[in-house]
Protein backbone atom coordinates (compact mmCIF):
# COMPACT_ATOMS: atom_id res chain seq x y z
CA UNK A 1 0.00 0.00 0.00
CA UNK A 2 1.49 3.65 -0.48
CA UNK A 3 0.92 6.62 1.33
CA UNK A 4 -1.71 9.19 0.25
CA UNK A 5 0.45 12.11 1.60
CA UNK A 6 -0.81 14.42 5.21
CA UNK A 7 -2.51 16.44 6.42
CA UNK A 8 -6.14 14.56 7.52
CA UNK A 9 -7.81 15.23 10.73
CA UNK A 10 -10.93 13.29 12.53
CA UNK A 11 -13.47 14.20 14.45
CA UNK A 12 -13.79 12.10 17.96
CA UNK A 13 -13.61 8.19 17.52
CA UNK A 14 -14.65 5.70 19.92
CA UNK A 15 -12.02 3.53 21.17
CA UNK A 16 -12.58 0.16 22.50
CA UNK A 17 -9.67 -2.46 22.53
CA UNK A 18 -10.71 -6.08 23.59
CA UNK A 19 -8.01 -9.07 24.08
CA UNK A 20 -9.57 -12.08 23.27
CA UNK A 21 -7.81 -15.48 23.23
CA UNK A 22 -6.80 -16.47 19.50
CA UNK A 23 -8.46 -13.16 18.15
CA UNK A 24 -7.89 -9.80 16.61
CA UNK A 25 -7.19 -6.78 18.82
CA UNK A 26 -8.91 -3.63 17.25
CA UNK A 27 -8.27 0.32 17.82
CA UNK A 28 -12.10 0.75 17.11
CA UNK A 29 -14.45 -2.16 17.38
CA UNK A 30 -13.78 -5.42 19.93
CA UNK A 31 -11.79 -8.95 19.60
CA UNK A 32 -12.88 -11.06 16.74
CA UNK A 33 -13.21 -14.76 17.25
CA UNK A 34 -10.44 -15.50 14.91
CA UNK A 35 -7.51 -14.09 13.74
CA UNK A 36 -8.67 -13.71 10.34
CA UNK A 37 -11.66 -11.21 11.56
CA UNK A 38 -11.19 -7.73 12.59
CA UNK A 39 -14.04 -5.59 13.82
CA UNK A 40 -14.72 -2.25 12.69
CA UNK A 41 -17.05 0.12 15.45
CA UNK A 42 -19.79 1.44 13.64
CA UNK A 43 -19.60 4.73 15.61
CA UNK A 44 -15.62 5.46 13.71
CA UNK A 45 -15.67 8.63 12.53
CA UNK A 46 -15.34 8.93 8.35
CA UNK A 47 -13.55 12.42 8.28
CA UNK A 48 -10.17 12.94 8.30
CA UNK A 49 -7.80 11.44 10.06
CA UNK A 50 -6.27 13.72 12.98
CA UNK A 51 -2.46 12.87 14.00
CA UNK A 52 -3.00 12.91 17.57
CA UNK A 53 -6.23 10.98 17.64
CA UNK A 54 -4.60 8.32 15.77
CA UNK A 55 -1.19 7.81 17.71
CA UNK A 56 -3.86 7.77 20.82
CA UNK A 57 -5.51 4.40 19.15
CA UNK A 58 -2.11 2.98 18.21
CA UNK A 59 -1.36 3.07 21.77
CA UNK A 60 -4.33 1.07 22.28
CA UNK A 61 -3.47 -1.16 20.50
CA UNK A 62 0.00 -1.99 21.19
CA UNK A 63 -0.35 -1.86 24.82
CA UNK A 64 -2.42 -4.97 24.37
CA UNK A 65 0.24 -6.14 21.87
CA UNK A 66 2.89 -5.50 24.18
CA UNK A 67 2.31 -7.82 27.03
CA UNK A 68 1.28 -10.64 24.52
CA UNK A 69 4.40 -11.05 23.29
CA UNK A 70 5.96 -10.76 26.89
CA UNK A 71 3.60 -13.55 28.18
CA UNK A 72 4.43 -15.63 24.93
CA UNK A 73 8.02 -15.33 25.02
CA UNK A 74 7.98 -16.22 28.29
CA UNK A 75 9.25 -20.01 27.96
CA UNK A 76 10.17 -19.87 24.31
CA UNK A 77 13.43 -21.72 24.57
CA UNK A 78 14.23 -23.71 21.36
CA UNK A 79 11.52 -21.90 19.54
CA UNK A 80 12.42 -19.69 16.10
CA UNK A 81 9.31 -17.03 17.00
CA UNK A 82 8.51 -13.93 14.70
CA UNK A 83 6.47 -10.85 14.25
CA UNK A 84 4.86 -10.03 11.07
CA UNK A 85 4.58 -6.16 10.15
CA UNK A 86 2.78 -4.40 7.33
CA UNK A 87 4.74 -1.34 6.65
CA UNK A 88 2.70 1.99 5.68
CA UNK A 89 0.43 3.41 8.42
CA UNK A 90 1.91 0.37 10.94
CA UNK A 91 5.70 0.83 11.50
CA UNK A 92 6.20 4.31 9.27
CA UNK A 93 3.82 7.50 9.05
CA UNK A 94 3.50 7.49 5.42
CA UNK A 95 0.74 9.37 5.46
CA UNK A 96 1.34 12.09 7.01
CA UNK A 97 5.16 12.74 5.75
CA UNK A 98 5.31 13.94 2.20
CA UNK A 99 7.22 11.21 0.45
CA UNK A 100 10.36 13.26 -0.69
CA UNK A 101 11.02 13.55 3.09
CA UNK A 102 12.96 10.99 3.90
CA UNK A 103 13.44 8.74 5.54
CA UNK A 104 9.71 8.57 6.58
CA UNK A 105 8.87 8.67 10.45
CA UNK A 106 8.90 5.43 12.28
CA UNK A 107 5.37 5.47 13.92
CA UNK A 108 6.75 4.66 17.33
CA UNK A 109 4.33 2.22 19.10
CA UNK A 110 5.33 0.20 16.81
CA UNK A 111 8.48 0.83 16.84
CA UNK A 112 8.71 0.12 20.85
CA UNK A 113 6.78 -3.13 20.31
CA UNK A 114 9.77 -4.14 17.53
CA UNK A 115 12.38 -3.17 19.72
CA UNK A 116 11.10 -4.84 22.49
CA UNK A 117 10.03 -8.41 20.91
CA UNK A 118 14.00 -8.65 19.32
CA UNK A 119 15.00 -8.35 23.14
CA UNK A 120 12.96 -11.44 23.73
CA UNK A 121 14.53 -13.52 21.08
CA UNK A 122 11.64 -12.40 18.46
CA UNK A 123 13.23 -12.16 14.64
CA UNK A 124 11.14 -8.94 12.97
CA UNK A 125 9.88 -9.29 9.77
CA UNK A 126 7.90 -6.58 7.35
CA UNK A 127 5.69 -8.25 4.31
CA UNK A 128 4.36 -5.07 2.97
CA UNK A 129 2.31 -4.73 -0.84
CA UNK A 130 5.24 -1.92 -1.56
CA UNK A 131 6.74 -2.92 -5.10
CA UNK A 132 10.21 -4.27 -5.03
CA UNK A 133 11.50 -1.58 -6.98
CA UNK A 134 11.72 0.22 -4.00
CA UNK A 135 12.98 -2.79 -1.67
CA UNK A 136 16.63 -0.76 -1.09
CA UNK A 137 14.70 2.89 -0.06
CA UNK A 138 12.23 0.74 2.44
CA UNK A 139 15.10 -1.68 3.74
CA UNK A 140 17.20 1.72 4.48
CA UNK A 141 14.41 3.37 5.45
CA UNK A 142 13.51 0.98 8.41
CA UNK A 143 17.01 0.60 9.58
CA UNK A 144 17.58 4.13 9.74
CA UNK A 145 14.76 4.49 11.75
CA UNK A 146 15.51 1.99 14.60
CA UNK A 147 13.91 -1.34 13.58
CA UNK A 148 15.07 -4.41 13.84
CA UNK A 149 14.62 -6.27 10.14
CA UNK A 150 15.21 -10.07 10.06
CA UNK A 151 13.42 -9.86 6.42
CA UNK A 152 11.52 -7.87 4.09
CA UNK A 153 9.28 -8.71 1.78
CA UNK A 154 8.22 -6.97 -1.15
CA UNK A 155 5.65 -7.30 -4.60
CA UNK A 156 7.22 -8.13 -7.20
CA UNK A 157 5.95 -7.19 -10.99
CA UNK A 158 3.64 -10.58 -10.56
CA UNK A 159 2.76 -10.07 -7.85
CA UNK A 160 1.48 -6.83 -8.26
CA UNK A 161 -1.48 -7.86 -10.62
CA UNK A 162 -2.61 -10.15 -7.48
CA UNK A 163 -4.91 -9.90 -4.62
CA UNK A 164 -2.80 -8.08 -1.59
CA UNK A 165 -4.12 -10.15 1.22
CA UNK A 166 -3.32 -13.56 -0.79
CA UNK A 167 0.28 -12.55 -1.69
CA UNK A 168 0.64 -11.52 2.24
CA UNK A 169 -0.75 -14.73 3.16
CA UNK A 170 1.58 -16.54 0.85
CA UNK A 171 5.03 -14.50 2.51
CA UNK A 172 4.02 -15.19 6.07
CA UNK A 173 3.24 -19.09 5.06
CA UNK A 174 7.17 -18.13 3.26
CA UNK A 175 8.02 -17.58 6.79
CA UNK A 176 6.76 -19.97 8.26
CA UNK A 177 8.63 -22.73 5.64
CA UNK A 178 11.55 -21.83 7.33
CA UNK A 179 11.16 -23.57 10.63
CA UNK A 180 9.37 -20.24 12.07
CA UNK A 181 6.23 -19.83 14.57
CA UNK A 182 4.63 -16.09 13.58
CA UNK A 183 3.26 -15.35 17.23
CA UNK A 184 1.67 -12.39 15.76
CA UNK A 185 0.60 -10.46 12.79
CA UNK A 186 0.23 -6.31 12.79
CA UNK A 187 -0.95 -4.17 10.22
CA UNK A 188 -3.99 -1.91 9.69
CA UNK A 189 -5.29 -2.89 6.99
CA UNK A 190 -7.86 -6.11 6.84
CA UNK A 191 -5.72 -7.36 3.74
CA UNK A 192 -2.49 -7.43 6.28
CA UNK A 193 -4.33 -9.70 8.44
CA UNK A 194 -6.95 -12.63 6.76
CA UNK A 195 -5.45 -15.68 5.69
CA UNK A 196 -3.96 -16.96 8.79
CA UNK A 197 -0.53 -18.04 9.29
CA UNK A 198 -0.33 -16.12 12.82
CA UNK A 199 -1.40 -16.94 16.79
CA UNK A 200 -2.41 -14.03 16.98
CA UNK A 201 -3.33 -10.50 15.00
CA UNK A 202 -3.16 -6.94 16.04
CA UNK A 203 -5.23 -4.31 13.69
CA UNK A 204 -3.90 -0.93 14.16
CA UNK A 205 -6.60 1.98 12.63
CA UNK A 206 -7.23 2.43 9.14
CA UNK A 207 -10.60 4.62 9.74
CA UNK A 208 -12.54 2.81 7.42
CA UNK A 209 -10.01 2.64 5.13
CA UNK A 210 -8.79 6.66 5.15
CA UNK A 211 -4.77 5.44 5.94
CA UNK A 212 -3.63 3.33 3.30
Amino acid sequence: MTGRGMGRRIGAVSVVVALGIGGTVTAAGSAAAAPAQAAVSATTATADVDYVTWQTDVKAVIAQATPYVEQRTANAAGQKLAIVFDIDNTTLETDFHPWYALPTPALKPSLALAKYAKSRGVDIFFVTARPGIIYSLTEWNLTSVGYPVDGLYVRDLPDLFGEVSAYKTAQRAEIESKGYTIIANVGNNDTDLVGGHAERTFKLPDYDGQLS
